[in-house]
């Protein structure tokens, strides 16, 4: 009887250890924590501040007669980064070297606002506003008020210093009651300082 109880143990104990021991009750494996890395958002330059600058350019006038020349200029304005728009309003001068006989388009005074979008480094905007035009007709000076309106880009080449470029529609009806309109488009390149 003794020996038929440890015959009986030894197979119990070799039924039960056998699966074991050929890796079918292998422990399983610890579970592990899965960790999630979400990408770290981008972030975009802020915007707000004030900023001066020199612009440099072309304008093409388009009345009776065509007209074209240089442009150059300054500006300054203030603007604020409202997280994905950027908003703000700028006042430029320009001087002209555009001639055509006996008549010059001299200067042009400008206020304007800009509404933009934060792209990081990257400012693309739109622009309007109300200016006024200094000409000479016939050796007689002339201004008159008009409104302006483009587009533009701005690039933040460090926390600094701001380059650009900026597309703009110049019109003016009825000048100076001459009964005439003034179409002019100028495009200008922008560097400014920002403060």
């Amino acid at each position: 009887m003794f020996i038929k109880n440890i015959l009986l143990a030894s197979t119990a104990v070799a039924t039960l250890a056998g699966p074991a021991l050929a890796g079918g009750m292998a422990a399983p494996a610890p579970v592990q924590d899965v960790v999630v890395v979400e990408p770290a958002p981008v972030m975009g330059m802020d915007w707000t501040g004030g900023y001066a600058g020199l612009s440099l350019g072309y304008a093409d006038v388009t009345d009776e007669d065509e007209a074209d020349g240089a442009s150059y200029g300054a500006f300054a304005g203030y603007q604020y980064d409202m997280g994905s728009w950027v908003v703000g309003g700028e006042v430029s001068y320009d001087g002209y070297d555009i001639e055509d006989g006996n008549n010059s388009v001299d200067s042009e005074m400008a206020a304007k606002v800009r509404v933009g979008y934060d792209a990081g480094q990257w400012l693309p905007y739109a622009t309007a506003g109300v200016s006024q035009l200094n000409t000479t007709i016939g050796g007689t000076e002339y201004e008159d008020d008009g409104y302006v309106y483009g587009i533009g880009t701005d690039y933040a080449w460090n926390d600094s210093w701001t380059v650009g470029a900026e597309v703009l529609k110049h019109e003016y009806e009825d000048y100076a009651g001459s009964g005439d309109d003034i179409d002019m488009t100028s495009v200008a390149v922008r560097a400014s300082f920002n403060f």
